[in-house]
């Protein structure tokens, strides 16, 4: 029995090392004074991290949820989560929001973790992007604010507007940063929701950064797509790990048809 629990807290806790985190909503184009539901959500272990699948629940504990609004407010989520999931392991957690203003919102996370057994410490950044008019109908392709840099550890930061224009054929632009700096030569995988991506490296879907720090994808066709990237630094120790995985994913909701131009 000792065993058996010793088992399923060693599980957990990889866990958090294993998968990577991310951000999304329900909508990426509401109505102002509608709701949005914003969901954390822990996966994409399989195929060398490269899939779209969910794989147990985040525990909140050294996580942040934030909303960034269009005049520069921050909203803690966190407090607001509830549980989707019927077991402790199912499921993901979900928070409803009610914007105030049009214009752009960023949802971001952060999560900064060491397990102390394997011994590594984990950091993980997220994003997403939704954007608020007053009209469904007319929406402005101005809605600034996606390339802001929050300074995250690993960050993943939009080049082009991940909502306005946005459909099959509007290209997904991002940079790359670590510490600070565009990182070069990196993986970047945008990943299609329910597509399975080839071994090793997938021309179709996955790009290595410029000098620069970035990357475009264009996608064919409407779905969710996760935008994730890797970096591991195995001699960066500390108190109680001895080397350090960071990881970084954004998720752009690509329509069938474009909203603003529709096509």
């Amino acid at each position: 029995m000792i065993r058996n629990c010793l088992i399923l807290l060693l599980v957990s806790a990889s866990s958090v090392l294993a998968h990577d985190t991310w951000v999304e909503t329900n909508a990426n184009l509401i109505r102002t004074g509608d709701a949005v539901y914003v969901d954390l959500k822990l996966g994409n272990h399989g195929n060398d991290h490269r899939d779209f699948k969910l794989a147990s629940k985040v525990g909140l504990q050294g996580c942040t949820l934030n909303v960034l609004s269009p005049d520069g407010k921050s909203y803690d989520l966190k407090t607001e989560l509830f549980d989707t999931g019927y077991a402790p392991k199912e499921g993901y957690w979900t928070a409803k929001f009610v914007p105030a203003h049009p214009g752009l919102y960023m949802v971001a996370h952060q999560l900064d973790r060491v397990v102390s057994y394997a011994p590594i410490r984990s950091i993980k950044s997220a994003k997403t992007f939704f954007v608020v008019s007053p009209s469904l109908d007319r929406v402005s392709m101005e809605n600034p604010g996606f390339d802001q840099v929050l300074g995250h550890s690993l960050e993943i930061v939009p080049v082009t507007s991940p909502v306005t224009p946005m459909g099959p054929g509007q290209p997904i632009s991002i940079q790359l940063i670590y510490n600070g700096k565009p990182m070069a030569n990196a993986r970047v995988s945008f990943i299609p929701h329910g597509h399975q991506l080839k071994k090793d490296f997938d021309p179709d879907y996955e790009r290595n950064t410029d000098i620069e720090g970035l990357a475009t994808f264009t996608p064919r066709d409407g779905n969710a797509y996760l935008v994730v990237a890797h970096h591991k630094e195995p001699d960066e120790a500390g108190e109680n790990y001895e080397s350090t995985k960071y990881s970084a994913t954004l998720t752009v909701l690509v329509p069938e048809i474009c909203p603003c131009c529709g096509e």
